[in-house]
């Protein structure tokens, strides 16, 4: 990985540790779903996982109700 680094313009300290997080928060940003990103990370709770979401920066999107799709609103 070092070699490969050396060959890019990346400034930043990378390691395959911090790849690891970038995986899962680009997952979560793709919207898969936490216990998913848990299993495929390999880890044991979701606690741990969480600990590498802590960056995602999400915009929040209000749940929609299941009543909205039989009640649509009429224009």
């Amino acid at each position: 990985m070092r070699e490969a680094l050396k060959k890019t313009t990346i400034q930043k300290k990378v390691n395959l540790h911090s790849l690891r997080h970038s995986y899962a928060t680009h997952l979560l940003e793709e919207g898969v779903n936490i216990v998913t990103i848990k299993e495929l990370l390999g880890h044991a709770t979701i606690q741990t996982t969480m600990i590498y979401l802590h960056v995602a920066q999400l915009p929040h999107t209000p749940p929609h109700s299941p009543l909205d799709t039989l009640y649509p609103e009429q224009v």
